[in-house]
């Protein structure tokens, strides 16, 4: 019954069932706009040729470079170029009236040979790309089965943002990452360049940026904030602009566009640290060894506007994006406050508050970069300034900003920490490496939709497409960066290129496996996906239940051991269903997966528990009145149990377990009490949704735990219950960003609902 609770709460809507057929069997990824499987298939000769038709000069042969190398890898045999009138195993041809979408393609394959066309060299761009997944390496034999695609992306804008100012990459590495992103057809390298711990690029008018600004002494040991830890190791680099502009054209090449970063007016201690003139105070500044916001900031003087309409405009000689970057987050106002310039300032230009004056700081960069024929993009605050509406909006704390920027009538890019922050934990803690606080899980990533349901039609033609960040606090290696990144951007390609009617979690998990393949080819360091089917802990009422297991790698062999300890490569070897015999202490069932190579997934864990009925409670319901007991506290609190420290804002009785209209933004908590009602004896199912942490008891015992900072999901959990009244308790914390509070029930065998609101009581306090 477990199974077909875990399929229900997998199950959203996909293309028909034909469509979805074929592009599980073909392992595309993104998913296709369109494909139609025909009869027969395309059998690779002894050798093959290539032509270019439309297209001229640097893109004509590019593009059949490219084209040679794919199909020269796929099937080992000599490539030749074939002049675009002569027939050809593979023919691109440029056409004006192909695919109305300037990065749409179309691709046909028959026994005769294979033919993209599309509208632009981007569209021959990612119609080779698909083309690339359909002819892998080593299928000459296999061929390639007759079909046609037409395919174009949901989204203009699909992006991955690098850090570079905690830690620094290699160029080769940065080339490797535009390779891979090419690959699943992104167009957009976001490079954050500067933060308060470096300052990455090099400006020539302004060489101590490069001499001190570009280093730290030191770096903190992980999270040994207090008392503080360094390591005692100097850290620093920066990208010459000859470096930066050879990333600009690599990127070019495979029809990415680079859009830089130069956060101001906050996170910009490390230029202080060169500049000291350019605070609000005298200094001295240094480039922080620590991570986290900084009170330090620029201050509006005219010498502050010199420097960085001097700095943007070396910038814009080296990126040629449509956008500069301009951050504008966690820009604290104290010394803003404190300064008598800023205040001065605030008065002249009739400001409302300081916040006023970083929209009115902003707006005069604005103006400074539309006047060189560019656009700013900023993080979701720059909205507190009331920026012009030439500024397009990067949505990151949740999707709030992003639905009131496309409501005023500002662009939109989505990217927000609930769906698109990498860097935090892809496992649960304590197996998990090094990340950042919080919780995201690929099948969280998956769940992204950036086009909110609350915008009309005419709003959401604002969302451009949505990102996904890879902030390096606690990434320092290489190696460690792929893994953050991979496979979840593969769930962010498919989410950014693919129709939303074609959004399938177990399809998507059919065709990341396909792609993990690829990856292993390419000796990608991705992250292995944990065994699925331990998701929650299962409780029944009988002697016995079915464990089944299964991995999305293909190849993949997956040990299980059943006494609580680690798999190993020794360990039981799982090849099908197992009967397993439950008793009242519970077993705990480990299982991991590895790979031929030796690699292995983090080990996935759920208890099996035979139950005892827990008695309903002694209270006479006709004592009770409906709903549940609700206090309401504000404040910032990591756990649930921090709310103990707080006061409460609010006493009420609350209908149904969810977030009040009243409650503020940001930083709140809420407790609920009461009983809940069910009406037999059975095995039931909770699923609690929740970002950010929360903890749901029955009867005084614990049934989920999903404290801490988390991203929005949902985590299930089981209570054997008795028919009648149950105490409930239900803490929660929102500590910023996304919010979002939910509670389901279910007997076994059941989808789960939300508790319905006669079944929640209360008793007078």
């Amino acid at each position: 019954m477990r199974r077909i609770l875990f399929a229900l709460l997998c199950f959203s809507p996909a293309l028909s069932y034909a469509q979805a057929t074929t592009s599980q069997s073909l392992g595309l990824l993104p998913q296709p706009e369109h494909v139609e499987l025909r009869e027969g298939r395309f059998q690779p000769a002894a050798e093959a040729s290539v032509s270019v038709s439309g297209v001229q000069g640097a893109e004509a042969r590019d593009l059949g470079e490219l084209a040679t190398s794919i199909l020269h890898e796929a099937w080992d045999v000599p490539v030749k170029a074939q002049r675009g009138d002569k027939p050809a195993t593979l023919s691109l041809q440029l056409r004006p009236d192909a695919q109305a979408n300037s990065e749409g393609y179309s691709l046909e394959v028959d026994a005769q040979g294979l033919r993209l066309s599309a509208r632009t060299a981007a569209g021959l761009f990612y119609g080779l790309q698909t083309l690339r997944q359909l002819a892998k390496p080593g299928s000459r034999e296999a061929g390639i089965p007759a079909l046609r695609i037409d395919d174009a992306p949901r989204f203009g804008y699909r992006g991955l943002m690098l850090d570079s100012a905690r830690h620094m990459q290699p160029l080769d590495y940065i080339k490797r990452h535009l390779d891979l992103m090419a690959r699943y057809k992104f167009n957009t390298l976001h490079w954050h360049l500067t933060d308060d711990q470096g300052w990455r690029l090099e400006i020539k008018r302004f060489p101590k940026l490069a001499k001190i600004s570009a280093y730290r002494k030191e770096t903190i040991v992980g999270r040994n904030f207090d008392p503080y830890v360094g390591d005692g190791k100097p850290y620093g680099g920066y990208y010459t602009q000859a470096q930066a502009r050879e990333i600009v054209e690599y990127a070019k090449q495979r029809h990415i566009t680079v859009i830089p970063e130069i956060d101001m007016p906050g996170h910009m201690v490390a230029a202080l640290a060169a500049y000291p003139e350019l605070g609000c105070t005298p200094g001295p500044f240094e480039t922080l060894t620590i991570w986290g916001v900084s009170d330090d900031v620029l201050c509006p003087s005219e010498q502050t506007f010199a420097f960085v309409t001097g700095v943007l405009a070396e910038v814009m000689q080296v990126f040629p994006s449509k956008y500069v970057h301009v951050g504008g987050d966690e820009a604290p106002v104290v010394r803003w406050q404190q300064s008598a310039l800023a205040q001065e300032i605030i008065r002249r230009e009739k400001l409302k508050d300081e916040h006023a004056l970083q929209g009115w700081f902003l707006r005069r960069v604005e103006k400074f970069v539309n006047a060189n024929g560019r656009k700013i993009i900023g993080w979701d605050e720059i909205l507190d300034g009331t920026p012009s509406r030439t500024a397009t909006v990067m949505s990151w704390r949740g999707m709030a900003g992003g639905i009131k920027a496309a409501q005023l009538g500002h662009d939109v890019v989505m990217s927000p920490t609930d769906y698109a922050y990498l860097d935090y934990c892809e496992g649960k803690p304590p197996r998990e490496p090094d990340c950042m606080v919080g919780y995201l899980p690929l099948k969280q990533v998956y769940a992204f939709e950036p086009v909110p349901a609350s915008l009309t039609p005419e709003q959401a033609r604002h969302i451009l497409g949505g990102q996904a960040n890879l902030w390096t606090e606690y990434v320092t290696s290489t190696e460690q960066t792929e893994a953050k990144y991979w496979p979840r951007a593969l769930a962010v390609a498919d989410v950014t290129w693919a129709p939303s009617a074609a959004r399938d979690w177990n399809g998507f998990q059919q065709r990341m496996g396909a792609q993990l393949a690829t990856l292993d080819r390419l000796k990608v360091h991705y992250r292995i996906p944990e065994v699925r089917g331990l998701e929650a802990d299962v409780l029944s009422l009988q002697p016995k239940t079915t464990l089944a297991l299964s991995t999305p790698i293909p190849g993949a062999t997956i040990r299980y051991t059943t006494d609580g300890s680690e798999p190993t490569a020794q360990s039981p070897q799982y090849t099908g269903p197992i009967e397993l015999a439950l008793v009242p202490t519970g077993t705990q069932v480990n299982a991991r997966a590895f790979l031929a190579d030796g690699r292995s997934s983090v080990v996935s864990s759920a208890n099996f528990r035979q139950a005892t009925l827990r008695p309903a409670a002694k209270v006479d319901a006709r004592k009770l009145q409906a709903g549940l007991n609700r206090r309401y506290y504000e404040g910032s609190v990591l756990k649930v149990a921090g709310l103990e420290t707080l006061p409460v804002v609010r006493a009420d009785v609350a209908p149904a377990i969810a977030i009040p209209e009243q409650a503020r933004p940001e930083a709140f908590g809420l407790r609920f009490d009461g009983y809940l009602r069910v009406s037999a004896d059975a095995i039931y199912r909770f699923v609690l949704d929740s970002d950010d942490g929360s903890v749901l008891r029955i009867d005084g015992e614990t049934v989920i735990d999903r404290d801490g900072g988390r991203s929005p999901g949902e985590s299930y959990g089981s209570a054997a219950l008795s028919a009648g009244l149950h105490r409930i308790d239900l803490d929660y914390f929102q500590g910023g960003g996304g919010r979002s509070l939910g509670l389901k029930i279910g007997r076994e065998g059941e989808a789960p609902q939300a508790v319905a609101a006669d079944a929640l009581l209360h008793a007078r306090n």
